[in-house]
């Protein structure tokens, strides 16, 4: 049974419009959230938490993102981070227990990774980490797509160490929120998914202390389990945010399709248009594919189960095959509901605009397909 009540829901779903309106920040449903013990769900029952796994918090972000796409993509983020400390926590590795412990007490964690043109991702970073006597580090960078920007209480940042140009390394690190030397430009009004608040981060000299640097990794690829944790779970609990909003188009196209209706037909419904019905059936068929995909790959998380050189062409399959499914089913959608639908009040057209957002989340379709050419492959000779 999921810990989001229908009642919970359909309050989400009421204020989902009115924050898109405004490009404001989804303060209320945060708190209700909150309350339903979401921030906690990963962490462990011994320790304060509700101890789900994987793919029972999946199973929860795509029931969310049918209520409120932009207000799940954005609690993802503190998601993620609690996931990779479950993941490593599984498999034998604290570094990161500190992190459930404090979702556990209400702190919400964000991401400051994304930086502009950085297509290496996790691999690189365009961030100077400042290596301090102490064992600290200083960072200096600019952050892009910061989401839960106006709440979070906690920052997954990351940056280069190049002090030692022969062994530059890439060092891993969260700051809190009263942490001086960081600033919070007030520049998101984004097509899509505006509750999000993903505002950019400018670091200038933000101190991360030694006990709270988590890893320091060579620069470039790395098999570090790290590495592998946030890879699983940014890609699976991605693929279910927009499986929910395919769920939400398609249950808004037969909505659509009963309600309105043809004069060619002497005023009978469109859900006995043979057109309509092949449309609506597609984008069913289309949806219907994806859940056992994400139940099965965050099950395997779950399970500690073994796919070597494969685990990252699964993951970033998954996420392509579904933030690709859900535009497809929302197109869908739109085609069957008709021009009222490029109204400004419309849900289905918000949908539209959230939906487009999945494009650009790593992996994109080209980083993606080099990985799994890769691994089918091996690389370019």
């Amino acid at each position: 049974m999921s810990i989001l009540s229908d009642e919970l829901i359909e309050r989400i779903r009421s204020r989902a419009a009115g924050y898109d309106a405004s490009n404001s920040f989804f303060f209320d449903d945060l708190d209700e959230l909150r309350e339903a013990g979401y921030l906690r769900m990963f962490t462990p029952i011994e320790r304060g938490g509700l101890g789900f796994g994987l793919e029972q918090v999946a199973k929860e972000q795509t029931r969310l993102a049918t209520a409120a796409p932009a207000t799940a993509l954005a609690i993802n983020m503190h998601l993620v981070w609690t996931g990779v400390a479950k993941t490593l926590l599984d498999r034998g590795d604290d570094s990161l227990a500190f992190v459930l412990d404090e979702a556990a007490h209400g702190e919400l964690f964000a991401f400051g990774n994304s930086e502009a043109g950085n297509d290496l991702v996790l691999f690189g970073s365009t961030t100077r980490a400042e290596p301090q006597a102490d064992g600290g580090y200083r960072y200096f960078g600019r952050k892009i797509f910061t989401s839960l920007s106006p709440a979070w209480t906690r920052l997954g940042i990351f940056g280069l160490d190049d002090s030692d140009p022969g062994h530059p390394m890439l060092v891993h690190g969260f700051i809190t929120r009263d942490t001086p030397g960081y600033e919070i430009v007030d520049d998101w009004d984004a097509l899509g998914m505006r509750a999000t608040q993903s505002s950019t981060t400018i670091l200038d000299g933000a101190f991360v202390p030694a006990t709270r640097v988590v890893r320091m990794l060579p620069a470039g690829p790395s098999a570090d389990p790290l590495i592998f944790a946030i890879f699983a779970n940014f890609e699976i609990l991605l693929a279910a945010v927009y499986t929910g909003i395919g769920e939400r188009a398609l249950a808004l196209a037969v909505e659509a399709a009963h309600r309105r209706t043809s004069m060619k037909n002497d005023g009978r419904s469109y859900a006995s248009d043979p057109d309509i019905r092949w449309k609506v059936a597609d984008a069913a068929i289309a949806q219907d594919g994806i859940y056992p995909q994400i139940d099965a790959l965050a099950r395997d998380v779950d399970s500690l189960a073994d796919h070597g050189r494969q685990w990252f062409p699964r993951l970033v399959g998954l996420k392509v095959r579904a933030t690709e499914n859900a535009r497809f089913v929302v197109d869908q959608a739109l085609r069957v509901s008709g021009g009222s639908t490029m109204a400004s009040s419309s849900e289905l057209g918000r949908l539209y605009r959230d939906v487009v957002a999945g494009i650009f989340h790593p992996s994109d379709g080209e980083s993606a397909h080099s990985t799994v050419a890769n691994a089918w492959l091996g690389p370019v000779s």
